[in-house]
């Protein structure tokens, strides 16, 4: 049974005590000298002795309430760090800057989180935001960001979490997009985050209103190694810019973000896919080059990876934008993760999403163009596309689990969106011409 869970999530801005903030705009944000104690600390509940509770904080069955609660004059502060890093800017142009952190109270089913920072994130997401009438941003929560202001709150989690991010659902009238996508990609087979429906209230020191229904998202480089995968020590990359195509030319290690092990820094791994990938023995003896690129590539996992992301339609990410992914060292080999899929269930921007033939992709994007190439590899990725429609996207199957999260979801969305029946209404239809269209091209 379905049900609504109220949760309760108090950003305060401290009061007294004027630092710099965190960030490389310069903006001042109020820590606050009161004494603090944190009586609903728990060892499950708040300690980074406990292992992430998945059934507490992602909850498919239900909405989960935060309320928010930020002093007037840090909400105040982080609008400051918008307008001086936003205002100027171009429509359209690359958010490029580290948002502020500002400390805050959570309050989650009767228990608090003190210090906690917070702070907007995204890209497209927090510019559709800032140019609105809305406070309806996107945001990133760290439990320990304030440790060394606050010794009292070292190691802080979230029943067993660092970091969270709260997904607005810009431009997303159906709530899903996002939720859905990560959902059906670990449904077959590849990992993604985990994601649960939350809704938020805001409190600036005027009183809490609601802001909105979003989607709670998972941090990849906080649990997913662990969760997800055999050994989490592995190295975990985030790359974004030219050489996150690698096309020929562009290795650049900067654009490879390492979010783990960062004091090895060591990118031999990612090195050697580069090099791999354009070495001439995979036109020379493209057995040989197969063997050796399985032994540092997860090739399965990533044509698993295509073949769900052509069907739904997700865009914005590789073959079309040079971000929106990770990838992880999982014992050697490096394995695929998709990251940030509002932009999914639709034909898409930047001249549409791929093809299902993927045809159009040029050696500009090689990890496609040269695995297409191979007849092996194009085969292995038809029977992927043809098992996803058949099993996972089957149209029956995501029907219904269409309908119960809109039942889950209704009557806050509603708040929202007067015509949140019909978008839902439009999204099933969408992805029952994306399963016709999957069958016929296996077909």
């Amino acid at each position: 049974m379905f049900k609504s869970i109220r949760i309760s999530i108090l950003i305060i801005l401290p009061l007294l005590i004027s630092c710099s903030s965190p960030t490389n705009s310069g903006t001042d944000i109020d820590l606050g000298d009161e004494e603090l104690t944190i009586p609903d600390w728990t060892t499950e509940s708040h300690s980074n002795e406990a292992d992430p509770d998945y059934e507490v904080v992602f909850d498919d069955a239900s909405v989960k309430e935060l309320y928010i609660e930020i002093s007037e004059t840090n909400w105040n502060a982080m609008q400051a760090d918008l307008d001086q890093n936003l205002s100027s800017t171009m429509p359209g142009a690359e958010v490029d800057f580290d948002p502020v952190w500002v400390p805050a109270t959570l309050t989650f089913e009767g228990k608090d989180w003190y210090k906690v920072g917070i702070r907007y994130k995204g890209n497209s997401t927090l510019r559709n935001a800032y140019n609105s009438s809305t406070d309806k941003y996107p945001f990133k929560l760290d439990f320990d960001e304030f440790e060394d202001d606050f010794p009292i709150i070292r190691n802080q989690r979230f029943y067993g979490f660092k970091q969270l991010n709260l997904s607005n659902n810009d431009s997303d009238g159906s709530f899903l997009r996002e939720k859905l996508a990560a959902d059906l990609f670990r449904d077959f087979g590849v990992p993604s985050a985990r994601t649960a429906f939350y809704a938020v209230y805001l409190n600036r020191g005027n009183g809490s209103e609601y802001i909105g229904l979003y989607t709670l998202v998972e941090e990849v480089d906080d649990t997913i190694p662990d969760s997800q995968f055999g050994d989490g020590k592995g190295n975990l990359y985030k790359p974004d810019g030219d050489a996150a195509s690698f096309a020929f030319g562009s290795y650049n290690e900067t654009e490879f973000d390492l979010k783990t092990n960062e004091d090895e820094a060591d990118y031999s791994d990612i090195r050697a896919l580069y090099d791999l990938l354009h070495n001439d023995l995979r036109t020379e003896n493209t057995e040989s080059w197969k063997t050796a690129f399985e032994q540092i590539f997860n090739v399965d996992g990533f044509l698993k990876y295509l073949a769900v992301n052509n069907v739904i339609q997700n865009w914005d990410t590789y073959g079309i934008m040079t971000h929106n992914y990770f990838l992880y060292n999982d014992g050697g080999v490096l394995t695929w993760i998709p990251w940030d899929n509002n932009e999914s269930f639709q034909e898409g921007k930047q001249g549409g999403a791929l093809s299902l033939e993927m045809n159009e992709v040029s050696d500009n994007w090689p990890l496609i163009r040269y695995l297409m190439d191979i007849d092996e590899y194009y085969e292995t990725y038809l029977s992927h596309v043809e098992t996803f429609t058949n099993s996972t996207f089957d149209i029956n199957t995501i029907t219904t689990r269409l309908t119960n999260y809109q039942n889950v979801i209704q009557s806050y969305a509603g708040k929202e969106n007067s015509n949140f029946s019909g978008d839902i209404n439009s999204l099933k239809s969408y992805i029952q011409t994306r399963n016709t269209a999957a069958k016929g091209f296996t077909d």
